[in-house]
């Protein structure tokens, strides 16, 4: 699986070439004679629509822009040479929703990731077993072949912590997520026993919120922040009905949400204690 996402490229793609336009003050016909399209095709470029851009479009675009910087030029058409590959999960893109597959792509993207989870362990820290259990009993009614496609697509999303740059991930994780039994005995075992071995990944900080907390500001559901090197971040909800993603000030409220968990959670230590003993029990 590639580390970098042709989405991702392509929106960039798209963003830069807007960006360009504008700043050349040449209107969208204009842009589209440059080309000897319509004009609903430069929209359609401007709003990443387009699946395998071609690097002479982009170069035509950037003579008519008068672009001439040649570096800019170079990685631009390298932008889209490299977004006109297919995403690793471009196979299994008809079961996904657009949110889901933008948020794999984000996700790959990420420099760090801060997770709440309520109810479930989050999907980068679950075994195979456990995630076909949950996913069994998911609210959709999938039969034996989709549940096992959902399985390997997250088993593929987990390789963002095997590979050689790996995310940063800050999890914490409601104790009812650890009572709750998924798969019987011997899978929830496992589960425990692994996330006591991810814990002690470089790049992983594990944190249980006990009970013994008491009402705290994640009640209102799960969710993750996004962090990467250079563009604001993301966070991304998912609820039964569909995902939701925020990229604006509503991220800042999240974060804060996030350090008021996490100063109320259980230390890394403390965390690993708890899983020991009850794995014991």
């Amino acid at each position: 699986m590639p580390w970098t996402s042709p989405t991702l490229r392509r929106r960039e793609l798209s963003a830069r070439l807007k960006e360009l336009r504008e700043k050349a003050k040449v209107d969208v016909a204009t842009a589209a004679e440059a080309l000897g399209c319509s004009t609903d095709k430069i929209h359609w470029i401007e709003r990443a629509e387009w699946n395998r851009p071609r690097w002479r479009d982009v170069r035509d675009l950037l003579d008519r822009y008068g672009v001439t910087d040649e570096r800019l030029r170079n990685y631009l058409i390298q932008l889209a040479r490299d977004s006109g590959q297919q995403d690793w999960w471009h196979p299994y893109k008809a079961m996904l929703s657009e949110e889901y597959t933008t948020y794999i792509a984000y996700e790959g993207e990420a420099e760090e990731l801060l997770m709440f989870e309520l109810s479930i362990i989050p999907g980068l820290l679950q075994t195979e077993e456990y995630t076909r259990a949950l996913t069994g009993a998911g609210p959709a009614e999938l039969d034996a072949d989709e549940i096992e496609q959902r399985v390997k697509i997250r088993g593929e999303r987990r390789r963002v912590l095997e590979r050689p740059d790996p995310v940063r991930l800050f999890a914490v994780i409601d104790e009812a997520a650890l009572r709750r039994p998924v798969g019987g005995p011997e899978v929830m075992r496992a589960q425990l026993q692994h996330l006591v071995q991810m814990a002690a990944h470089p790049k992983v900080t594990l944190q249980v919120l006990p009970f013994a907390a008491g009402p705290h500001p994640g009640t209102g559901g799960r969710f993750t922040i996004l962090r990467f090197p250079g563009p604001p971040g993301a966070v991304y909800i998912e609820t039964i009905a569909g995902e939701l993603f925020i990229q604006s000030g509503g991220v800042d409220q999240y974060q804060s949400v996030f350090r008021r968990l996490n100063a109320k959670a259980l230390s890394p230590e403390a965390t690993i204690e708890m899983l020991d003993e009850m794995m014991r029990s």
